[in-house]
């Protein structure tokens, strides 16, 4: 019972999961950092003021308190450009050039147009000389 138990905690996806919570959790605590202590004390310098929660709207005897709404949706707005700057577009440039190294086995012949090879010297359908691609 206790060996199976093992096996499944020893599986690489669990180990993975296990990995990226806790680094999930760590770089959620630097990215709100982030946005709390160095952008939004910037937009408060900016617009003047660094909290809306004290915006409410009375309607009878109703309180409509939107300033903790436009808290919240600026934090949000915040969190996703800090998370799209800062890790997605990075990613995506670091993924791109690292595909195109890899998947580049094979070429257009200038000749007659056929596919080949990258480090093909000569094409296989025309036997037009070509120059290698490393």
């Amino acid at each position: 019972m206790l060996s199976g138990f093992k096996k499944f905690l020893m599986r690489g996806n669990v180990v993975e999961l296990a990995i990226a919570v806790v680094i999930g959790a760590a770089f959620t605590a630097i990215v709100n950092s982030f946005v709390k202590d160095v952008l939004t004390p910037l937009i408060a310098a900016i617009g003047g003021q660094p909290d809306f929660s004290g915006l409410t709207l009375r309607i009878g005897a109703g309180e409509i308190r939107y300033g903790l709404f436009l808290n919240a949706l600026i934090a949000f707005l915040m969190v996703a450009a800090v998370i799209y700057f800062l890790v997605v577009r990075p990613y995506e440039r670091i993924s791109a050039r690292f595909a195109a190294r890899e998947g580049a086995t094979h070429r257009e012949c200038p000749e007659c147009l056929s596919e080949i090879p990258s480090a093909a010297v000569r094409c296989a359908q025309c036997t037009a000389s070509v120059t290698p691609v490393l």
